[in-house]
């Protein structure tokens, strides 16, 4: 009893001829089949490569479209020549023009000698398979497909819509099941030709010419029909994207590939000539009798398909740029938002870069540009001050600056007279800290000595920008770290929410502030905003703050002490 292998070439003829020979030198029948796409006199010359190789034949060409029933009429042609021609073969092992033997074959020979009535194939029932990409699962047994998915994708989509707005369904023949499994298999001769003998055979080659990828489920549920030992797996290494397209192995998997110790693998690079080389020379490698084991390699591919299709947190790539929530984080890593401490607090960015230890910017987002700390034109990543160039994309400038910082917590200045672009990014990103000072942004229009009518218009506009931003932090779909306080409750009690803000940003660890930052003198600024009031402004963002009497026998308003040692 010997190996035998149909082998479906499509292209790369070359790499083809040097596999089927390869296999015919370890004594193993090979029966090709050629896709009839292949015009007739290229196909004549890769032919006539094997005329003086007896164990290599050619069957029945038919043409060959992913998803349509030419693939299982090729490998069924090709499965009959192979056992009428070569009675001697006990297994047939189907694979492709891009197969690559990774082990010597005699290895292979010898585990399906010691397994002589085991079936290797993937078959699994419709309703446990998780993998299918595309939509249809159920479907492609219970509808029609006379139109290519491929080249005729048109009339594919509308006899699909109208089959299922008629409400159609084919009945199923009667003694299968519908199971589904990678197309690459490895059957006993018995079970093959049972299932090329069956009786039942026209009924179900006619079944299965209108299902969809037929490939996938022709042998896989007739196997379940004559099989006496089924092992529901595959003993070609094959690995598909998240897409369902199939990996493809380049030089640099040869290792990886000899780590599986898979008997074959697929699909191959024409061009890898260092993988060619390697399995199918003489001397290719030691024998083992280790049992396949992809595994070894899932790992990896699962890593590789998280990063393809995830990424890194806060790295966007081409695949997910455009598209809302496909991000892995908004941002790479934790940085701080404050608005309204650079007006409550003279020389509040120093104070917090030396008691934190974290890099404090002011506004960011200003009109006229970014305000990097000490007064740098550019940051980390080749970031510019130009507010142009960063409003021609907020988005890409934060996420660009928290990532090409990692490792050092970002703080920066925020108000409503900054670029409001990037209210919702922040908002929803579980890794922005919001501190917010609602109404302090009426101090340096308190302390202006601009004209009144003016003030009172930029109050009004300040305000409604502040408000619009108060309600989207307070949205439930807000993830960030917020806190908000009214001026007024601010200002009675700071250094408790100071504490808290700096315990948790401090590169040191949490500890007791010895130190402050000196708060502007509000005196009078109750007043100022009554005044607004009385010009028809309601300022309701600052909370409750009392108006102070201006009366020269009213004593001086003292302020609160919070200064702690």
């Amino acid at each position: 009893m010997t190996l035998g292998v149909v082998m479906l070439v499509h292209t790369a003829l070359d790499r083809a001829a040097q596999v089927a020979k390869h296999w015919a030198a370890a004594e193993c029948p090979v029966v090709i089949h050629v896709d009839a796409k292949l015009d007739r006199k290229t196909f004549e010359a890769f032919k006539a490569q094997f005329k003086d190789a007896p164990r290599i034949r050619f069957s029945k060409r038919h043409k060959c479209e992913w998803g349509m029933w030419g693939l299982v009429a090729a490998t069924l042609s090709a499965s009959e020549r192979l056992l009428r021609d070569f009675p001697e073969v006990g297994h047939v092992y189907l694979a492709s023009g891009s197969c690559l033997p990774l082990r010597p074959v005699k290895e292979l020979v010898s585990y399906l000698e010691a397994r002589p009535q085991t079936d290797f194939i993937e078959s699994a029932t419709i309703a446990d398979v998780p993998w299918t990409v595309g939509g249809l699962n159920e479907e492609r047994f219970a509808l029609r497909f006379p139109f290519s998915w491929q080249s005729q994708r048109y009339w594919f989509d509308k006899y699909v819509d109208l089959q299922r707005r008629l409400g159609f369904s084919r009945k199923i023949p009667k003694g299968i099941e519908p199971h589904m499994g990678s197309q690459w298999w490895c059957l006993s001769r018995a079970t093959l030709t049972a299932i090329l003998q069956d009786p039942e055979r026209p009924a179900f080659d006619r079944y299965f010419k209108r299902v969809w990828i037929p490939d996938e489920s022709y042998f896989q549920t007739l196997v379940r029909r004559h099989s006496e030992t089924v092992e529901s797996r595959s003993l070609t290494l094959s690995k598909f994207d998240h897409q369902g397209k199939p990996h493809i192995f380049y030089d640099d998997h040869l290792q990886l590939l000899r780590r599986s110790h898979c008997f074959v693998a697929r699909k191959i690079w024409p061009g890898a000539n260092r993988l060619y080389d390697a399995f199918l020379s003489k001397d290719a490698a030691a024998p083992t009798i280790a049992e396949p084991d992809p595994t070894k390699i899932d790992r990896i591919f699962a890593k590789a398909l998280e990063r393809r299709t995830i990424g890194r947190a806060g790295l966007y790539m081409q695949s997910r740029f455009l598209d809302q929530h496909w991000e892995n984080g908004v941002t790479a890593g934790p940085y701080s938002v404050f608005q309204g401490f650079s007006d409550v607090f003279d020389g509040f960015e120093d104070w917090l870069a030396r008691v934190s230890g974290c890099r404090v910017h002011g506004h960011l987002f200003a009109p006229d540009r970014a305000e990097f700390a000490d007064q740098d034109t550019a940051a980390n990543g080749v970031l510019t001050d130009n507010a142009k160039l960063r409003d021609y994309n907020s988005q890409a400038f934060l996420t660009n600056l928290v990532w090409n910082t990692r490792g050092q917590r970002q703080c920066y200045q925020y108000g409503p007279g900054d670029s409001q672009a990037n209210n919702w990014l922040m908002a929803k990103d579980a890794n922005a800290q919001i501190s917010v000072i609602s109404g302090a942004w009426a101090i340096p229009l308190f302390k202006s000595k601009r004209d009144f009518a003016e003030v009172r218009k930029e109050a009004a506009a300040l305000q409604k920008t502040e408000s619009e931003f108060l309600d989207v932090l307070r949205s439930p779909w807000a993830k960030a770290r917020i806190r908000i306080w009214t001026l007024a409750e601010f200002v009675e009690a700071p250094m408790e929410p100071m504490q808290a803000i700096v315990d948790e940003i401090s590169v040191h660890g949490p500890r007791r502030l010895s130190e402050a930052p000196r708060m502007i003198d509000l005196t009078g600024f109750g007043q100022f905003l009554q005044d607004l009031r009385n010009q028809g402004m309601h300022p309701n963002v600052m909370g409750d703050f009392p108006v102070e009497t201006d009366t020269p026998s009213a004593p001086a308003p003292q302020q609160r002490p919070y200064l702690v040692k």
